[in-house]
């Protein structure tokens, strides 16, 4: 759920405002609220909320400078709630991002809309998050694949990855072939590339995976037959555990 806090000097519209949206409705749980800028300040810190609701003309602080300071020491969406539409209010709130900038009296069904879009924007940046992790995933991989490794053990498990990742790879059946232990292989992979074997397998898996979603035009469940995987759910449950979204959702 999307973590929501509210910054509102005004007693009755923050109560309005905790109790008056259907917050479940919008996948939306309300964990604090702050009756002043400073007050804000500290909260935004120590809970962490997704979208921050806040006004802009507050007692010690007012919300420009309370979501100027908070923004260096946590990301979060913003929607205003003011009584002023000055033009300045309103270059400063695009500066600092502000997803949305409503006027008091407070419309309902604009700050629901608003909090549907910001959801979308906090989805949509998640999203380019895991896209900038995948990214970073398959540097690694490539900057190990490019390693001048030391040993011949590890040289010959990187090239029987790279020409066996379709199929069923086995430790035990490399350890067979170069006659040496498995606990011995695993060792010298995890100190040169400093991935178990079986992490590093996946990792280029996913990546592969990946390159076909984005080029072949094939189905998800063909594309992890193609990499190895031969259940679909096993694919689905590794490939979020690295990507941080299913394989449907980060095809979106």
């Amino acid at each position: 759920m999307y973590r929501v806090l509210i910054a509102e000097d005004e007693d009755i519209i923050r109560k309005g405002l905790t109790y008056k949206v259907d917050w479940l409705n919008n996948n939306c749980v309300v964990v604090g609220s702050a009756i002043d800028g400073n007050d804000g300040l500290d909260k935004i810190k120590e809970l962490k909320p997704d979208i921050v609701i806040t006004d802009i003309r507050m007692p010690f602080k007012d919300g420009i400078i309370m979501l100027e300071e908070a923004l260096a020491v946590h990301d979060f969406e913003t929607i205003i709630i003011s009584g002023y539409s000055e033009f300045d209010y309103a270059q400063k709130a695009i500066s600092l991002g502000v997803s949305e900038y409503i006027l008091k009296p407070i419309d309902f069904r604009l700050l629901d809309i608003a909090i549907r879009k910001t959801r979308k924007k906090i989805d949509a940046r998640q999203h380019e998050e895991k896209k900038h992790e995948y990214l970073h995933m398959y540097q690694e991989v490539l900057d190990v694949e490019a390693l001048s490794v030391h040993s011949t053990y590890v040289s010959a498990m990187l090239d029987y990855i790279k020409g066996n990742y379709p199929h069923r790879v086995s430790i035990t059946d490399l350890s067979e072939k170069l006659q040496v232990s498995t606990v011995y292989l695993n060792a010298k992979f995890k100190d040169e590339t400093n991935y178990t074997f079986n992490d590093f397998l996946n990792r280029y898996r996913i990546i592969k995976a990946i390159d076909f979603m984005e080029n072949s035009g094939k189905l998800i469940y063909e594309i992890a037959e193609l990499v190895g995987f031969k259940e679909y759910k096993y694919f689905s449950q590794v490939f979020k555990k690295y990507v941080g979204y299913s394989p449907t959702h980060f095809t979106k």
